[in-house]
C-alpha cells in the first residue's frame, strides 16, 4: 500500500496537484453564473404580503403573487392576489385568481374569482369562472368573458363623458 501512495504521490504530481487547485479556486467562480441561471427554473418566490398594519395609496403591478391584510387605496394587478379577512381594497383589482376574504370596493376582473363567505365586494366582477361561498355578500354585477383581464382595454379607449357644468 506505501508503495501505491508514493506511485500516486511523486513530486510532480504533487506540483500538478498544487497548480489544479488554484483552478479549482476559480472553477467555482465560473459555476455561480450557472447557478443564477439555474435560479428561475427553481420553486416560485412567496407572495408578497402586505401587513394588517400597513396603509398603501397608489397603484400596484406584478407578475407575482400579493396577498393583502392591510388597506390599499389603488388598482392592484397581480398573477394571484388573496385578500385577507381584515384587508380592504378600494379600487379596480386585476388578476389571474382572485380570492377574497375581505371588503373590495371596485371592480374585479379575474380568471378565476372566487368570494368566500367573509366576503364583501362593492363592484362589478368580470371573470372566466366565479364561486361564491354561502354567506358572502356582493352588490354590483356577474359578467362572464372569455378573457376578462384584457376586456377592459377596449372600454378604455372609449371617450369619456363630459362636465360643462
Amino acid at each position: 500500500m506505501f508503495s501505491k501512495s508514493k506511485i500516486n504521490e511523486p513530486g510532480p504530481k504533487t506540483d500538478d496537484a498544487a497548480k489544479p487547485a488554484a483552478p479549482e479556486a476559480a472553477a467555482p467562480a465560473s459555476p455561480r453564473p450557472d447557478n443564477f441561471k439555474a435560479s428561475p427554473p427553481k420553486a416560485k418566490p412567496p407572495a408578497s404580503i402586505l401587513s394588517a398594519d400597513l396603509h398603501v395609496t397608489g397603484n400596484m403591478r406584478t407578475t407575482g403573487d400579493i396577498q393583502v391584510e392591510g388597506t390599499v387605496e389603488g388598482d392592484i394587478r397581480a398573477h394571484l392576489l388573496t385578500v385577507g379577512e381584515s384587508a380592504t381594497i378600494k379600487g379596480e383589482v386585476i388578476a389571474d385568481d382572485v380570492v377574497v376574504n375581505g371588503r373590495i370596493v371596485g371592480r374585479v376582473r379575474g380568471l378565476k374569482v372566487r368570494l368566500t363567505a367573509t366576503a364583501r365586494v362593492e363592484g362589478d366582477i368580470i371573470h372566466k369562472t366565479i364561486a361564491i361561498e354561502s354567506g358572502a355578500h356582493f352588490e354590483g354585477s356577474v359578467q362572464r368573458q372569455d378573457d376578462p383581464l384584457n376586456a377592459g382595454k377596449p372600454k378604455a379607449t372609449a371617450p369619456a363623458p363630459s362636465v360643462d357644468g
